[in-house]
């Protein structure tokens, strides 16, 4: 029996959740965030202020350039939440088998499910308009066999929509997927495909694996089998974080350690935008730096401790950069979680 994959996915959440409780947000750029005087970061935003470039995680300073009539929201976790819990309410009601991503996502197999006969089309319609009618906002769903085309879909038709790549369709679709469409493809990797001709994923399969060795590394069988539509992931309700990181490949080599400590106030408030959308059952009992050098060889250093700071990422990355006289093409910040509830605390003392 073909797997029936379910990918949820709020439209821009904490906004949405703004704008619920504030009517006269709506219809106006908007943005939660921290204060642009304090290194403050956008951690979603409504989509009249992206028609501006304002994006997630984004400096609020950039974004009040792009958008100076930016209205600031400070976030409201708590409300967040509360709202993500109700979601999940009604996940459970359809499946045990949930796997969320943040408190606005989740994966669904709803392979077993008898309601709407067991339809997946019929049960995200379901699911969407549940949720709107007890929360007043919106989601977007992506249906098919897999969990890697079930998240595409999902964004395929944002805001509000709805996608269903079905088996049969799941051949013709693939094939003519943009590759910067696969999860793991960021600007530099998808500028390196194009470099090489490779613009969708009927050209990675023309390609074939030896290639894509040769200059993608271990990733290029992942790639390979995403252009397959192949992905064989199972939705995890039982999945314990161990790590949240964030990395960035430069178009350019970083020739030295201070252009490399420029970087790392960017990386840490990625860091956080990651950290704030898990829901608080993690602490963090570590911290760790990776760095990648100009001919690939990589090295991580790794610091015990519960309140890693902007001072001990310095640290860290002094220490990593100190292993090798090559230039940077690979920077990236990450902490180690733990999973005990009395040691939940996200917060990063980012300056």
């Amino acid at each position: 029996m073909a797997r029936k994959i379910i990918h949820i996915d709020a439209d821009c959440f904490y906004a949405a959740i703004e704008m619920r409780d504030n009517p006269s947000l709506r219809g106006i750029p908007m943005a939660v965030g921290g204060s642009s005087d304090r290194r403050g970061v956008i951690a979603t935003c409504n989509y009249e202020a992206r028609a501006f470039g304002v994006r997630s995680a984004m400096s609020s300073a950039t974004a009040l350039r792009k958008c100076p009539q930016l209205v600031l929201v400070k976030p409201r976790f708590d409300a967040y939440r509360e709202a993500s819990m109700v979601m999940r309410s009604i996940f459970a009601d359809y499946t045990h088998l949930i796997e969320p991503l943040s408190l606005d996502e989740a994966y669904l197999d709803v392979s077993e499910c008898q309601q709407h006969s067991g339809s997946a089309t019929l049960i995200a319609e379901d699911i969407r308009a549940r949720i709107e009618s007890r929360l007043g906002i919106t989601v977007s769903a992506g249906v098919s066999n897999s969990k890697f085309l079930a998240k595409i879909a999902s964004d395929w038709h944002k805001p509000n929509g709805l996608c269903v790549i079905s088996p049969d369709k799941v051949e013709q679709f693939v094939l003519q997927l943009p590759v910067s469409k696969i999860h793991g493809v960021g600007k530099v990797t998808a500028q390196k495909l194009h470099d090489l001709g490779i613009q969708t994923c009927l050209d990675v399969r023309s390609a074939g694996l030896e290639l894509l060795k040769q200059h993608f590394g271990d990733f290029s069988q992942r790639l390979h089998d995403y252009a397959h539509g192949i992905d064989h992931r199972e939705v995890n309700p039982d999945r314990v974080r161990k790590s949240v990181s964030v990395e960035h490949t430069y178009a350019e080599d970083l020739s030295n350690g201070p252009s490399c400590m420029l970087k790392i106030p960017e990386l840490l408030t990625d860091l956080q935008q990651r950290l704030a959308k898990l829901q608080d059952q993690y602490g963090i009992k570590g911290a760790f730096v990776k760095v990648k050098f100009s001919d690939f060889t990589s090295t991580t250093v790794e610091r015990s401790g519960s309140r890693p700071s902007h001072h001990d990422y310095e640290c860290l990355m002094q220490e990593a950069l100190n292993r090798s006289s090559l230039p940077v093409r690979l920077l990236g910040l990450g902490v180690r979680l733990d999973d005990d509830p009395a040691a939940a605390n996200l917060q990063i003392p980012l300056f």
